[in-house]
């Protein structure tokens, strides 16, 4: 369901579940993008080297596929604030799912704060955090 307004959103709903593109084509489109195309991004063997599992997705490409879940679920939600805690890497090519939860609604103001985690196919939280969110009253 895709939520226009605040008064749509209930507590405790999930938002669809989210399976980024982590694959070392889209992690390289990122970096060069943003500048940052060093091989602990875009080479598992060089990223080995360093004393990594493998080449890294950003983190800040971490937190864009969280806002981009967001936006998938409310597009028209104006993303105050995305707090994020980074547990463990998340690896390129791998499969991550990111899911999010709304924790509180408070409808007069049309904010939302939604919990998020991002897991590996172990079920491993390799990231989590906590969005806030505006909606149309």
């Amino acid at each position: 369901m895709t939520i226009r307004h605040v008064s749509e959103v209930e507590f405790g709903v999930e938002l669809p579940v989210f399976e980024p593109d982590t694959s070392l084509d889209n992690v390289r489109r990122f970096v060069r993008a943003a500048h940052w195309d060093g091989p602990r991004f875009t080479d598992h063997d060089a990223a080995r080297k360093e004393g990594l599992p493998g080449a890294l997705v950003p983190g800040i490409m971490s937190q864009g596929f969280l806002a981009a879940m967001i936006h998938r679920w409310a597009p028209d939600a104006l993303i105050e604030n995305v707090d994020t805690v980074f547990r463990a890497p998340v690896i390129v090519d791998e499969a991550y799912r990111i899911a999010g939860v709304v924790t509180d609604i408070d409808a007069a103001a049309g904010r939302v704060e939604i919990d998020l985690t991002v897991t590996n196919e172990k079920g491993e939280t390799r990231v989590f955090g906590t969005a806030t969110v505006r909606l149309p009253a």
